[in-house]
């Protein structure tokens, strides 16, 4: 039975999870950093994921940061008071004390192996996480579908943009922009910023010679999953994985999987991802 995780960060913000725990316990934990929106309503595959993985003696972790809605109404443990996360206002610079608030918890809880995986935006903060702290409490990664923001970001307008630059100008960085980024996401303009003109986040990319700095201080192996539809990656998918991956240390050592005919979420092949994953993560358990 699923069950509902409350997740302290560094900062004192509490984040939302959701552990899939396996009959008879486990020693094994993939923990699952969701992406910008990428709650079970808008990606119902994380409920394959815990279940097939739970099936397999795996828990599973479906891991909400600051953007898995708009708002999130939550409270900060350190100060006591009631506060409202969401894309709307998430601060890119919070990804490493997010992500590092789940391993805390699976290395307090005592897996013996921790999974860190991420998909979209959840990917590339596994990436800078990674880059950043290379963590030995987590044994290998799983990115799922990372997230391509300078063409997610490609159709922001020339007008858009200065708007953007007007407000932390002026001194405007919290406040709200007319216009939603992307289409679809309403934001303040210090967030909007971060999308559009800060390498954060940025750093899974189509083009060879774009920074792939932080993919290039990863010292850890893993696997790198993508649909062959994928619409965030320029049009070849797999060219974006295999180039996300030649600029790794490891890259020999990872295992690239294409999902023949779905997209970014996985439609229709949800459970052939699902099965993957087990498929990998047992492998990985036996010291393959």
């Amino acid at each position: 039975m699923p069950k509902e995780l409350k997740v302290p960060t560094e900062r004192g913000v509490l984040l939302d999870g959701v552990l899939f725990d396996a009959p008879g316990g486990s020693d094994t934990v993939v923990i699952a950093i969701a992406g910008i929106h990428g709650n079970f309503y808008s990606n119902p595959f994380y409920v394959n994921f815990g279940e097939t993985l739970n099936k397999g003696g795996v828990d599973f972790v479906y891991a909400q940061t600051c953007d898995a809605f708009g708002q999130i109404p939550t409270m900060n443990v350190k100060t006591g008071e009631h506060v409202i996360i969401g894309s709307q206002t998430e601060d890119f610079n919070d990804a490493v004390d997010d992500v590092v608030a789940y391993v805390n918890w699976a290395f307090e809880r005592g897996y013996s192996h921790i999974y860190l995986g991420g998909h979209s935006l959840g990917a590339n903060k596994v990436m800078r996480y990674l880059s950043e702290t290379r963590d030995e409490r987590v044994e290998r990664f799983i990115l799922l579908s990372p997230a391509n923001v300078t063409y997610m970001t490609s159709g922001t307008t020339d007008r858009e943009r200065q708007m953007v630059r007007d407000y932390m100008a002026s001194g405007r960085a919290e406040d709200m922009l007319p216009f939603a980024l992307m289409g679809w996401a309403p934001c303040v303009a210090r967030t909007a910023h971060q999308w559009l003109f800060e390498p954060i986040l940025n750093n899974a990319h189509t083009a060879p010679d774009a920074d792939f700095s932080q993919a290039a201080r990863i010292a850890h192996t893993g696997m790198l999953l993508v649909g062959t539809y994928d619409n965030f990656t320029e049009g070849d998918p797999a060219a974006f994985l295999r180039n996300i991956n030649a600029h790794m240390p490891t890259a020999a050592a990872n295992e690239l999987v294409f999902i023949e005919r779905t997209g970014h979420t996985y439609q229709m092949k949800e459970q052939e991802v699902a099965d993957t994953l087990l498929e990998v993560v047992a492998r990985w358990r036996k010291g393959e």
